[in-house]
Formats: C-alpha cells, structure tokens, sequence
C-alpha cells in the first residue's frame, strides 16, 4: 500500500500543487515556483481566495463563466442528471435531452446550420469541424482539396490540427504541427496598420490576402478558412467593419467552407447566442462552439454545420462518419447546457450584454490617456488594453518588462484578476455584471497600470521619452 499523503495546510498549498500538476502553459523552469492564487470559492462575478480576500474575476474564468459563478439552478439540474441518469453511450444509445437541447440550440443558429455534433469542448470541437471538411471533400470525391487557411494571433485549441491552426507564434515553442496543411495569413488588427491606410483599405488588403492565398495554393485544394470573428487569445483583435462579409464571399467565390469559430464569442459575450449573423453579417458553413455553452461548470463542445453541406452527405451508401467522443452529448453536459440556456433567457441576459457592453468599452476606452497604454479594443464584455512603448511607435513593452503581470499582480491586491497576456491586459467578465461593478473594475485596472508603470520607471526600463 503506498504512504498517504498529509492534506498540508493552506499555506503550503501551492508547493503541494506544484509538485504534482503540470499546469497548461506552464513555464518549466518556474515549475514549484509560480506565483499563482489558490481559489477557495466563488460566486457572481467574484472569486475568493485562501485568505478570504474578494477577487472580481476579470477574464471570466477563461472566457467562459458567462453567467457567472455559483448559479443554483445549473447545480441543481447537474445533480439532477446524475441522479437520474448520469451517462449513456453517444455510440449506440441516444438521449431525449440531447435531442431537446440541440433543437432549441439550432432556432438561434443563422440560415441552415441545423446539425449539431456534440464533443468534450473547444479543442475537440475544432478537431471535429476540420476532419468533417476533409471527409466531406473525400465524399464528394475532391481528395485533394484539403489545406486549410488561418491567421496569425489566432488561438484554435490544443489538439494537433486546432493548435496547427492557432497562429499566436509563443504558443508554437518545441512542439510539432501539421505545417503541409495549414497556412497563415496575417492578422486583421487595425492597430498595427500604416496609418496611410484607411480602415476601409485595409479591410480590402485584408480580404484580398486570402484570395492571393487560395489562388496561390490552388483553389481545387484549399478546403477551409477558420476564423474567430475577434481573434480573443491573440489580444482581441477585433477586424475592420466588413471584413467577416467580404471574406465569406471570397470563400463562396472559391467553394471553401468557412468555419466560425465562436468558441469565446457565443452565448452572449457579445449580446447574442451566435454572434456571426447578429453581430458581424456573416452566415457561416460551421460554427464552431464551447465555454459559454455551459458556462464552464462542466466540459462541452458543439458543432454546428450546414444543412447545405450535410444534404450532400445524407443517405450516402456505405459512408460513415467515423469521429466521435466517449463524452459527445454527454447527459450531464447537456443538462448544464440546457440550465445555463434557460438562466440566459429568463434573466435576459442577451438584452443585458447589449446595455453594458457600451459602457464597458466606453469606459475602458478611458484608459488611452495613461502614458503606457496605446491601444484599447474590443466589443461587447470582451476587451484588451495594449501597453506600449510609444503610442507614436506603437512598440510593445513585451516580455522583458512582463508588463502585463506586473499589472495583473496589483490588480490583484486591490481585488481584481486580469488576464495577463505579455503586453496586453485581457478582460472578459460574467455577462451578469453591473455598471457599477464595470467602475470598480476599471478603476482597480487603472491604478494597477499606474503602479506597473511605476515600477519599471523606478528600475529604469521605460520612460515617456
């Protein structure tokens, strides 16, 4: 029998932690000496750590705590679920609540997206959605017709084919990724722009990239684009007006399909379930989702595909979709997801977004007269603030400053968690915030940017010159 291992005491917990989790994107050299907060509990839009200390949540979990923390009802039909029928195998059995939830789920999808292919969450939903492609082409007989189009600073998930499509270069260290498949274009963001450009120029240099990029490769073999419509891990990047339209049409133009991936951008961040149609113009051929789908308190992942696409496909002789998960539609999966659906609509929280979601932006917007901050972005109740050298130069105080966790280390002692993202701050908090929450965030923000700055003008590795 092994020797038990003592629960240590709250102080010692970290260490403990350490010494057995292998954290995501953990810096191995730090490994037992990370700086992180031990959560203790949580509720609305605030975390509590070890000491008791209130903590507003800033990213939202990751991106993904859309209703915010502690909400009864989706622990109760959790426990309900598990009570009454906790798995049952997506392989040879079906559920009447999966059935129920992927119908109620389709009336918000655009056009004809009415298939839903349930998976274990983003990554895996990512994974699925290009393999479709792929099978889908090899059905129709276009075996060649497989490379897939992308963008740098985009982040797709940690799956092999979802992290060859992310295009954040720190992400790409020491491991190995499909490079014969996925190509790269360059990202949308208005902010590194030549400032000879207008946006609307820039939007067509934008688009006019991806036609190159398909002509180049060869249009019989390009299968794909995928695209968030704002790229959120690479700094929320949010592309010129018109750009989501125009490339559709380059896709159509080309028969590519075109994957949404709406992962971070669904189930209200931007005040809508999908985000695509309401809020960028676009009708996609897939869109990909996960977090906000059960509002992070059990894994899931959808995608959502085309009835244009699947009609090709239906009633083929001797052809099988051979991609699935132990988890696909898992009952207590689909029971939060039911919840978290129902808390939306009978909170309002939708109509919510779209009355805070101005104030946020505006009041983050505020920011840009602080010395180190050169860019403010986002839409809805999802945001960055980019920190600078010089707003002429538009240079980033990067990794040599750690700008960005120094900022998230006072945020934190005056009770607020940003997501540090190297020279970009990144905010996402639970769509049931307030206006005056948003106050006290910003002003937490504000004063961490302003103590951050001091401290590198102390050390002497920034000044306004």
């Amino acid at each position: 029998m092994p020797k038990s291992t003592p629960i240590p005491e709250k102080k010692d917990l970290l260490n403990t932690l350490d010494d057995r989790i292998l954290y995501p994107w953990q810096y191995l050299e730090y490994r037992g000496e990370d700086s992180r907060t031990i959560i203790d509990k949580s509720k609305g839009i605030y975390l509590y750590d070890q000491t008791g200390r209130q903590l507003i949540d800033g990213p939202g979990g990751m991106w993904n705590v859309n209703v915010g923390h502690g909400v009864k009802e989706i622990a109760d039909a959790v426990y309900n679920q598990i009570t009454k029928m906790p798995y049952a195998s997506p392989f040879t059995e079906s559920t009447e609540i999966a059935y129920n939830y992927a119908s109620r789920l389709v009336k918000y999808a655009p056009g004809d997206l009415k298939r839903v292919f349930f998976t274990s969450g983003g990554s895996s939903a990512v994974d699925s959605a290009l393999r479709f492609v792929m099978f889908y082409n090899n059905v129709r007989g276009l075996r060649d017709k497989k490379q897939i189009i992308s963008r740098h600073d985009a982040y797709h998930g940690s799956t092999f084919l979802g992290a060859s499509c992310s295009g954040k270069e720190r992400d790409k260290n020491n491991f190995d990724f499909a490079d014969n498949l996925v190509h790269h274009l360059s990202a949308p963001n208005p902010f590194k722009k030549p400032d000879d450009l207008s946006d609307e120029e820039f939007c067509d240099l934008k688009v006019k990239e991806l036609e190159n990029k398909i002509l180049e490769l060869g249009q019989d073999k390009v299968a794909a684009f995928i695209a968030e419509p704002i790229l959120a891990s690479g700094g929320v990047i949010v592309p010129p007006k018109g750009y989501h339209k125009k490339t559709r049409e380059i896709c159509t133009k080309y028969d590519v399909i075109y994957i949404s991936d709406e992962i971070v951008t669904g189930f209200g961040r931007l005040g809508h379930i999908f985000a695509s149609e309401n809020y960028f113009d676009l009708e996609p051929d897939i869109i990909l989702l996960a977090k906000g789908i059960t509002s992070g308190y059990v894994p899931c992942g959808a995608v959502v595909i085309s009835e244009k696409l699947m009609s090709q496909l239906d009633n083929k002789e001797k052809v099988i979709f051979s991609n699935g998960f132990t988890d696909s539609g898992h009952p207590v999966s689909m029971a939060a997801a039911t919840a978290t659906l129902d808390y939306i609509e009978k909170n309002n929280l939708l109509e919510h977004v779209q009355e805070v979601g101005p104030y946020f932006q505006s009041k983050l917007s505020e920011l840009i007269d602080l010395p180190i901050v050169g860019d403010v972005r986002g839409e809805g109740l999802m945001a960055a603030v980019e920190c600078v050298i010089s707003k002429e130069k538009k240079d980033p105080l990067n990794l040599q400053y750690e700008i960005a966790s120094r900022i998230n280390s006072h945020c934190q002692n005056l009770g607020l968690i940003v997501r540090p993202l190297f020279n970009t701050c990144v905010m996402s908090p639970s769509l049931i915030i307030t206006k005056e929450q948003i106050d006290d965030l910003v002003s937490i923000l504000r004063k961490g940017i302003e103590l951050a700055t001091d401290d590198i003008k102390k050390e002497g590795l920034w000044s306004a010159s």
